[in-house]
């Protein structure tokens, strides 16, 4: 695939107009059309009228937590959230993903880095293929429908963010192998470096909670997850 942007817009969320200055900068060079809010509110509206291909989310904003405004995106909208975070703080982090944000950078960080965080989380977020739009996964009561976008238990509808629903097919399509924390992180978040696998397990945490008994998802200590009988699927 591609790793063009072929113009996608990104809408950086950021109050201070230096910081969201320098960024809009890399993404453009990059190839990106930048849109660019300094409140909550703002934020909100323009993610309505400029349907952009993700967003760029400070946590830190003058009328807002950004944490609100994540889950206030997420409740309309699928679109890939990067949380941006002065706050070294693992808390905030979790929280972040635990309520819709695709993943997180803490600043000061590398443009560069930021850039190609932008384009791994675009790359996973289109199907390689077009047959996936049409592709379905079973695990006992547990349907995923791709093409929708859907996750059943029992035939009741279970809201997923779109990381956790990527992470579980990518489990459930590999059923039978053990995948690592660095491989899920590299399929699903499209890392080709070392990243922080807690996101991994906090995505894990977040599908057990919601999907309860029909979760499939078992650790294997030491080494990462896997999809384990459809009999029995220990939480574990």
């Amino acid at each position: 695939m591609s790793d063009q942007p072929n113009g996608q817009r990104v809408l950086i969320v950021e109050d201070e107009s230096n910081i969201a200055s320098f960024v809009a900068m890399y993404l453009k060079k990059a190839g990106f059309g930048v849109s660019v809010a300094q409140t909550g509110e703002e934020a909100l509206a323009r993610a309505d009228s400029d349907n952009p291909a993700i967003v760029l989310l400070d946590l830190n904003l003058p009328d807002a937590d950004g944490i609100d405004v994540c889950r206030q995106l997420r409740q309309g909208s699928d679109v890939p959230i990067l949380m941006l975070t002065a706050r070294d703080d693992d808390v905030d982090k979790i929280i972040g993903l635990e309520v819709g944000a695709d993943d997180y950078l803490t600043k000061p960080f590398n443009p560069r880095e930021l850039v190609a965080r932008v384009k791994s989380i675009l790359r996973r977020t289109v199907p390689a293929q077009r047959d996936l739009d049409s592709a379905t996964l079973a695990h006992g009561d547990l349907h995923i429908d791709h093409g929708r976008h859907e996750v059943t238990v029992a035939g009741d509808e279970v809201q997923l963010a779109p990381k956790e629903f990527d992470l579980l097919w990518e489990l459930l399509d590999h059923r039978g192998l053990v995948l690592t924390r660095d491989q899920l992180l590299e399929r699903v978040w499209g890392y080709t470096f070392a990243g922080d696998t807690r996101t991994v397990d906090v995505h894990v945490r977040q599908l057990r909670r919601k999907l309860g008994d029909s979760c499939p998802i078992v650790t294997v200590w030491g080494v990462g997850y896997k999809v384990g009988s459809e009999t029995k699927a220990a939480q574990v």
